[in-house]
């Protein structure tokens, strides 16, 4: 007797299949090769802040803190907000401590958006967008950046277009970018905010690299801006400033009526979690001497080995573009004769030993997604770079050492389309 249920899954996660992710490690693990395709930081994290973490749990402090967060962390946030970007917020009932940044946005996106209402975003996007969006039944409209030289740059009549539709709720803006390393400009932000206000939308921010930014560029919050903090949430957390992204400390700031309703839905996704990381990510962002010179640290770091990885991909022939914040480098696969990006990144394992991701799995709109373009992680130590880079030189084209000749694309079977996972 067949016992097999019948049943099949709901339709809201039919589409979430094998991620691109997942399909690359298992590649890089079968070969050997490195992996630069998620970002996973490799340097260490503060010595104080492990400290408080271990303190914290041997003095007990292991059970639920509250819904909204430890009262210590969500006052700690609220001061960083301040003396960083001016926005004032309420720790009591303007704060909510969540599971990473991820399950902040899924809360915000549920708690305001449902099925018909359209979420603006710009494309490439994080992989989590679609994906609530989808749990929400609501639509994402992923407006393209355009590309700009060796970066990208906000395409206004685009987004202006996007935003008029009567079902336009809300939009996502996350900057410093994933994944393609771009901080949004001053004029650009406010451009955005412009027509937010314009078309009355909800901002939810994902700010998760606010600190690490490159070459003297700042993170600017666009809750900041006149108008604004009153219709943003503004998100982040201590995953990249900390390099505890096990942690999974994240928050939401904003004003109470937008913060209620996300807190209503968070409180059912996780209720609480990681009292312990709580309380040192509080102490930590409450001890300059333990925070200041740390990220001072941090960013000089990973601009170092940014430039060990960029000059790397350019002497093996691969063109980048400008990484002006966050861990990830884009490169030009047509360098080495590619023009399918899934393509080069299946194969590179095996020709050069380093995974990278294909960036047209970033991408919600096919008809505008490059299809040569590559990320690489540089969140990586020197050696491992180092390393990769020396490969990568070795299986350029034209290279004495390269050995392997690749299939052309035309041979090559079309592959299926992929939810990426890539969680913050």
């Amino acid at each position: 007797m067949d016992t097999t249920p019948t049943w099949r899954p709901a339709e809201r996660v039919r589409g979430f299949t094998n991620s691109v992710f997942s399909e690359m490690t298992s590649l890089a693990m079968r070969t050997g090769a490195i992996n630069l395709g998620q970002g996973i930081p490799e340097a260490a994290s503060p010595v104080n802040l492990l400290r408080y973490a271990t303190d914290a749990i041997s003095t007990g402090e292991n059970q639920y803190a509250p819904a909204s967060g430890l009262p210590r962390l969500r006052d700690a946030i609220a001061q960083q907000r301040f003396s960083r970007y001016l926005t004032s917020y309420q720790p009591s009932d303007e704060v909510v401590v969540t599971t990473g940044a991820t399950e902040a946005i899924a809360a915000a996106v549920l708690a305001f958006c449902g099925p018909g209402d359209q979420i603006i975003t710009f494309d490439p996007c994080y992989d989590s967008y679609p994906a609530v969006a989808s749990l929400a039944g609501a639509q994402l409209v992923a407006v393209p950046l355009r590309q700009d030289g060796d970066g990208f740059a906000l395409d206004v009549a685009a987004l202006r277009r996007a935003a008029r539709s009567a079902r336009s709720r809300l939009l996502i803006l996350n900057t410093p970018h994933n994944p393609t390393g771009k901080v949004f400009t001053t004029a650009e932000i406010a451009a955005v905010a412009d027509i937010c206000l314009s078309h009355d939308l909800i901002v939810v921010t994902d700010e998760v690299y606010e600190y690490l930014t490159y070459d003297g560029r700042e993170h600017q919050s666009i809750a900041a801006l006149p108008g604004m903090m009153e219709r943003t949430v503004a998100i982040s957390s201590a995953g990249k400033t900390f390099n505890v992204t096990g942690w999974k400390v994240g928050w939401a700031c904003g004003p109470a009526h937008l913060v209620g309703p996300l807190l209503a839905a968070k409180q059912f996704l996780s209720f609480s979690s990681g009292t312990p990381f709580q309380v040192a990510v509080a102490a930590a962002l409450l001890s300059p001497e333990t925070r200041d010179p740390w990220l001072d640290g941090l960013r000089s770091s990973l601009q170092r080995r940014r430039d060990i990885l960029r000059d790397g991909l350019e002497r093996a022939g691969l063109k980048t573009f400008r990484a002006e914040g966050g861990y990830f480098l884009q490169a030009d696969v047509r360098g080495w004769g590619y023009d399918d990006d899934l393509q080069f990144c299946q194969e590179l394992p095996r020709q050069a030993g380093v995974v990278a991701i294909p960036v047209s799995a970033f991408y919600q709109n096919a008809e505008s997604a490059p299809r040569w373009l590559a990320r690489f992680a540089f969140c990586k130590r020197d050696d491992v770079l180092s390393t990769a880079v020396e490969k990568l030189a070795s299986a350029a084209p034209g290279s004495s050492s390269r050995t392997r000749t690749r299939t052309r694309t035309s041979d090559t079977p079309k592959q299926p389309d992929y939810r990426t996972i890539d969680n913050r």
